[in-house]
């Protein structure tokens, strides 16, 4: 694989892992860059790196014998060249430090020169105290970063070096492989096309401070659109308020109940092409939903009733839309699961509906892994246990 990664280092204690995911790409066959800050290289030496990579450290940016004369002669700048050949950036560890300087544009050192020059995908990996990462500062820098397309890989929990226990170990090295190559896969395949995926729960209203939910956390939705994202697609997110957020900058509208869905659904589906409907949509509602707060002093009898299908509407407002449904079901035997996605997608006119069963452990509802049934008016194929990452790029790949 004739790619190039450049891999900055940052002064956290977690940076002697680095040397890890330099190695596991070499085994890649990438050509890995290493761009080092001074106070990395104060808590591991430059040296090993140079040893796990083969190749020149970066470290300063001017360096001792630097003489202005050769660059206007050979017109190259060390880290603008390596800005230039980088297919991939990723910062692992990343610092509150470098997080804010990037954040704000700063260039002084030979990594954020050098961050500031490329035009490739840049993955940040933070690695933390568990305040600093809390710390509305550090926040609002990560918010930015997501908002100007940068790829945020967001910290584990567990013992810190400090001694600390809570959110801010580094992302496991082979995850943050994984993404690596993930971003060298990626192609413009869905650019031109216009894209609305749904994600998360409904809520209805009990009373004034009470509500009806399901455990859909969104992840699913979000991963389709996260895929459609990094294909070029111009993609509307509509994501309940309280489902899982996106790691990239994602043009979205939020809701809470169905009717709101509903609502942003007719408003803006005719401008679109194809259509994930991942949301888990409340099949019942609060028949006359008090106002105000129930007495909790004393029983209460809730009445449901039947809610709208809104993946049966979808078809109406805009019939030319190619539409992706998904079938949660429950402890389904296999020869019947077919059966109930062949049933909803008459029902609904779908292109494909995608059956689900949350009825077991470690999967669907709440989890980073399902799998699926795909059925089509075609034909029928199973993708096995898998994060819901891989599946949406299956998902993806198969259906657009």
């Amino acid at each position: 694989m004739n790619k190039t990664i450049v891999v900055g280092v940052t002064g956290s204690i977690a940076a002697f892992k680095s040397l890890e995911l330099v190695r596991e790409l070499k085994k890649e066959g990438l050509n890995v860059e290493v761009v080092m800050t001074k106070s990395a290289a104060r808590i591991i030496p430059a040296e090993k790196f140079q040893k796990a990579s083969g190749k020149k450290v970066y470290l300063e940016l001017f360096e001792k014998d630097f003489n202005y004369q050769n660059v206007l002669k050979k017109r190259e700048v060390e880290h603008i060249e390596l800005a230039k050949k980088a297919d991939v950036v990723v910062i692992a560890p990343a610092t509150a430090d470098i997080i804010a300087k990037i954040a704000n544009g700063i260039a002084d050192d030979c990594l954020t020169t050098t961050i500031l020059a490329t035009t490739a995908p840049v993955i940040i990996c933070p690695a933390m105290n568990t305040n600093m990462w809390n710390n509305p500062l550090t926040c609002e820098n990560i918010s930015k970063l997501k908002k100007l397309g940068f790829l945020i890989i967001e910290p584990t929990s567990g013992m810190l070096a400090c001694g600390d226990v809570g959110k801010g170990k580094l992302m496991e090295i082979s995850q943050i492989k994984k993404e690596v190559l993930t971003e060298l896969r990626y192609t413009q395949n869905l650019k031109g096309k216009r894209i609305i995926v749904t994600s998360g729960a409904t809520s209805e209203k009990i009373d004034a401070v009470r509500y009806i939910t399901n455990r859909s956390s969104g992840k699913m939705g979000i991963a389709i659109a996260e895929e459609c994202k990094r294909q070029g697609a111009d993609i509307l997110l509509l994501r309940s308020k309280n489902s899982k957020q996106p790691r990239y900058l994602i043009k979205e509208q939020l809701f809470s109940s169905t009717n709101d869905l509903l609502n942003l659904v007719r408003t803006n589906v005719k401008n679109y092409d194809y259509f994930y409907h991942a949301a888990a949509v409340s099949d019942f509602s609060v028949k006359n939903p008090k106002i105000g707060k129930l007495s909790s002093t004393s029983r209460q009898k809730i009445e449901l009733e039947p809610q709208i299908k809104i993946i049966d509407e979808i078809k109406k407002f805009n019939p030319k839309i190619h539409l992706i449904g998904f079938k949660t079901i429950f402890d389904y035997p296999r020869k019947d699961q077919e059966e109930a996605g062949r049933q909803k997608l008459l029902q609904s006119k779908a292109d494909a509906i995608i059956v689900n069963d949350i009825s077991k452990n470690g999967q669907g509802f709440e989890s980073d892994f399902n799998e699926v049934l795909i059925v089509s008016p075609k034909n029928t194929l199973r993708l096995p246990l898998a994060t819901k990452t891989d599946l949406a790029r299956k998902i993806v790949a198969l259906l657009n």
